[in-house]
């Protein structure tokens, strides 16, 4: 199997050289691997066998992979790949994460020395802060935020054409929708009601955390990028082992110029000797979410 990236599914504005790209590749490409390994094959991966830019992803293979007849077991949070979310609703901020179940999340990881979180007060204080800010920024930066709006799917019937974007389905959305008051033009129109609303449910999100979670990785070459998404995956499904609610926050960490002043923090308080901190994610107890939209693998597979 070769996987190429789709580079129509570019985020220019929020992920200029296709850094979060690259992890979401290696998400998949590790998830592969624990399913080849569920059904009886090991998977031998060459990592961009035709070279690699940092400057963004191309059409060359991003991964080559050669499935073999194996006897070896599943991975133990295999179990919990159905039961995975990206939980963006507010969590419950009676309950703490104790630091028994951040030791154990931190354990599942294959390289310990990449992976960071914290469950004090003092630190949650401090990146719900900084997460908080970081996200004003993207949404008051009018070239990044409409690259996110672009992506709204409003109502069930843009969730089923695209189920690739950010779903906004259910009842109450598509009433909105219909009404004319959430549309991708609202959304982007800074005295609507769906602007200020869209405001006060992010930052409802960013200032409920119960903990957080990082990658560093020393280098930043496509293939740390690759490892990193591998770690990602693990720490989601440990987090989901846990019965925690897990969302990424990565908005600090992008590579554009408005973005600089918190991207420099964050680097200077999880890697002030150095190396790129590759994902960010807030942790807590939330509540039960459903799955997400998704393409059928069928819409993604080319024979040749």
């Amino acid at each position: 199997v070769t996987l190429r990236f789709d580079t129509d599914r570019q985020l220019p504005h929020t992920d200029p050289v296709d850094r979060q790209m690259t992890i979401g590749l290696g998400c998949f490409l590790e998830l592969m691997k624990w399913a080849a390994a569920a059904n009886g094959y090991t998977v031998e991966l060459d990592v961009f066998p035709a070279g690699e830019e940092a400057v963004g992803l191309d059409t060359r293979p991003s991964a080559n992979a050669r499935f073999r007849k194996t006897e070896l077991s599943a991975d133990p949070l295999w179990s919990f790949v159905p039961h995975r979310r990206s939980n963006k609703e507010p969590y419950d901020t009676s309950l703490a994460v104790l630091p028994d179940r951040l030791e154990r999340i931190l354990a599942s990881a294959h390289n310990p020395a990449w992976i960071g979180g914290s469950v004090a007060p003092e630190d949650i204080a401090y990146w719900r802060d900084l997460s908080s800010r970081a996200l004003m920024i993207e949404i008051e930066t009018p070239h990044t935020f409409k690259e996110s709006v672009d992506l709204f799917r409003i109502g069930k019937r843009e969730v089923n054409a695209n189920p690739d974007g950010i779903d906004f389905s259910g009842p109450m959305f598509e009433f909105l929708h219909l009404t004319g008051l959430m549309t991708r033009d609202t959304s982007l129109d800074t005295s609507s009601v769906a602007y200020s609303g869209g405001i006060d449910a992010v930052i409802a999100n960013t200032e409920s955390a119960m903990g957080h979670l990082w990658i560093v990785t020393p280098g930043n070459a496509r293939r740390d990028q690759i490892f990193a998404g591998a770690e990602w995956l693990r720490l989601n499904l440990a987090c989901t082992r846990e019965g925690l609610g897990f969302q990424p926050l990565s908005q600090a960490l992008q590579e554009y110029p408005e973005m600089a002043a918190p991207y420099a923090e964050t680097h200077a308080r999880l890697a002030p000797e150095g190396g790129t901190v590759q994902m960010l994610a807030r942790i807590g107890f939330g509540p039960e979410v459903s799955v997400s939209p998704r393409w059928p693998l069928e819409a993604k597979l080319r024979q040749v």
